[in-house]
């Protein structure tokens, strides 16, 4: 039996089944006063705390796939981009509100199946969905998130407080997802590669929020960022808003076995594959030289995987400068994902 689509339900109903199912499913808040059900929600702040706000889109053929991905690993994707930007503020998900724009002839299973991916990257931070929009789209699915937290007041992380003299360090190993999309691209030919690591990490990425959100707590990060953008473009968000310039030592990048066999496969070097646009989510930190350990401390509670450091800040007029294997510098220029440009696919 084929599953009923939203036009034949009608907006009002579906909205009643994704009610229900966030109840089912997801975690109640004690903050909550008013959810879903009524013009807005509304929510009492916790005393000490700020209140941090960010919001994503994904759009269908611009950043993802639908052939390609699951509608529960969608829902993931979508929010997990959201709960990586209030880590990498040192913070925690509270609520999130989600707008959709949906073909008339969308599968309710499929919209069912999205929310359970949202309210899967949700629970474990007792965070919820207190609200949203419902529309209709013809040129393809969108999904636009607003995911609200909190931090302590003084303690959240920015991108613009890096000091020369401060070490560089990045978690995990950038680049796997984005290798993993051009994996997936040479997927309909080789459907050999569909089984690839990297592709995995493409469609269902990890965030380090709760790493994020210890190295916030200890108070020794100067600057932090996630590496939604890439490594480096993401690192020139820091220069930029910090005024600072950078060293970075490309023997001292952590490149995986993964990455590596990845490149081999896309015939590309696996350092300009690590450098690329990438959506991997995982944090860029700077911090002084001094307090290096308490940082891989405060991530290692969490995450098993390398923390790496990978450069030095430096003043602004030196820019960005790489240190290769040979032991010459070259100046690169940092640029990461663009909405606007010629890509297609993120």
């Amino acid at each position: 039996m084929m599953s009923q689509t939203v036009e034949q339900i009608g907006e009002f109903e579906l909205i009643r089944r994704i009610r229900n199912l966030i109840k089912k499913e997801g975690v109640e808040s004690p903050g909550v006063i008013l959810g879903i059900g009524d013009d807005t929600a509304s929510f009492l702040p916790r005393q000490g705390y700020e209140l941090l706000v960010t919001c994503d889109s994904m759009v269908e053929g611009r950043h993802y796939l639908p052939e390609h991905i699951s509608p529960f690993d969608l829902g993931r994707r979508a929010m997990a981009a959201n709960i990586s930007d209030i880590g990498a503020m040192g913070g925690r998900p509270l609520y999130g509100l989600i707008s959709l724009g949906l073909k008339s002839d969308t599968e309710l299973a499929y919209v069912e199946e999205m929310y359970r991916g949202f309210i899967a990257e949700l629970n474990p931070f007792g965070a919820c969905i207190i609200g949203g929009n419902l529309t209709t789209s013809g040129n393809g699915l969108f999904i636009d998130i607003t995911l609200l937290g909190e931090v302590e007041m003084g303690k959240g992380v920015q991108r613009s407080t890096a000091k020369p003299g401060d070490v560089i360090l990045v978690t995990g190993y950038p680049g796997e997802s984005g290798a993993g999309l051009q994996l997936l691209s040479l997927s309909s030919s080789r459907p050999e590669l569909k089984a690839h690591p990297l592709i995995k990490a493409y469609l269902s990425p990890a965030h380090k929020a709760g790493e994020g959100a210890a190295v916030g707590h200890t108070e020794f990060a100067t600057a932090m960022i996630d590496t939604s953008d890439g490594f480096l473009g993401d690192l020139g968000h820091i220069c930029e808003e910090s005024g600072v310039g950078v060293l970075l030592f490309a023997e001292k990048f952590p490149v995986s076995e993964n990455l590596k066999r990845a490149a081999e496969i896309l015939g590309k070097e696996p350092l300009a594959l690590f450098m690329s646009d990438s959506d991997d989510y995982e944090l860029i930190i700077t911090c002084s030289r001094n307090h290096v350990a308490e940082i891989r401390s405060a991530i290692a509670s969490s995450f098993p995987g390398p923390v790496s450091e990978v450069g030095r800040v430096t003043e602004r007029e030196k820019g960005i400068r790489l240190v290769k294997a040979d032991g010459s510098e070259e100046e690169i220029r940092a640029r990461g994902w663009d909405h606007f440009s010629d890509g297609c696919i993120r």
